[in-house]
């Protein structure tokens, strides 16, 4: 099992209806991507962390991590909205040790 993780702050005001509208598309399309388990999206609640937002999936195997990777919905998702919207980010990608 991989858990994909991706923490992020936004470009968008903090409760604005463009930040709900990121975080609801994300959850839209990257659900129905084959493969992805247990999507959650999540909202930094620590003043410690610059990073506002996290998705986090699952995934069963690395060759189901790769086909999400290479999907053209996640992949367009990345393009249209993650390069525009997303003001930074750090990505974690765990196995169970």
């Amino acid at each position: 099992m991989i858990e994909h993780t991706v923490c992020f702050t936004l470009v968008h005001p903090e409760g604005s209806p463009a930040e709900q509208d990121f975080l609801t598309g994300g959850r839209e399309v990257l659900t129905a991507v084959p493969g992805v388990q247990d999507f959650a999206v999540s909202r930094q609640v620590s003043p410690k962390s610059p990073f506002r937002f996290r998705f986090s999936m699952r995934f069963a195997d690395q060759a189901a991590y790769r086909a999400y990777d290479e999907h053209p919905a996640h992949r367009g998702f990345v393009e249209q909205r993650w390069a525009v919207e997303v003001a930074d980010f750090q990505e974690f990608d765990f196995t169970a040790w």
